[in-house]
């Protein structure tokens, strides 16, 4: 979906990921100072908006990796939370990744990005 607030059409996505619940506010925080979290279309007076949905992760660290939690061979189950947040213009979803891996504490980050249509 394309979006414009200044005559300038931009592309909307949805950036997903999970992340440790300790962890959760610091995640946050990351994303949305790189601009993701702002509604538009609409009246553009809301920021930091996401959606959270509580979870369980669970992992098994193989040989070579080195969990931030857990232990290498043993299965691991962990409370994450799932967020769900827009970001308006792909410099700004690319922003938003890059602060959420340098924010997040495992070394794999799982998130994924889809781009909205409009219909």
């Amino acid at each position: 979906m394309t979006v414009s607030t200044t005559g300038i059409s931009l592309e909307r996505f949805t950036l997903t990921f999970t992340v440790p619940t300790a962890y959760l506010s610091a995640c946050k925080e990351a994303i949305f100072s790189a601009g993701a979290g702002q509604q538009y279309p609409g009246s553009g007076h809301y920021t930091h908006v996401c959606f959270e949905t509580p979870g369980i992760c669970q992992f098994k660290p193989e040989k070579g990796a080195q969990p931030n939690i857990g232990t290498v061979g043993e299965l691991v189950r962990v409370e994450e939370i799932k967020v769900e947040v827009l970001c308006v213009g792909r410099e700004v979803v690319r922003r938003a990744v890059e602060k959420l891996k340098e924010a997040h504490p495992y070394e794999e980050v799982a998130y994924g990005v889809v781009k909205l249509e409009d219909f």
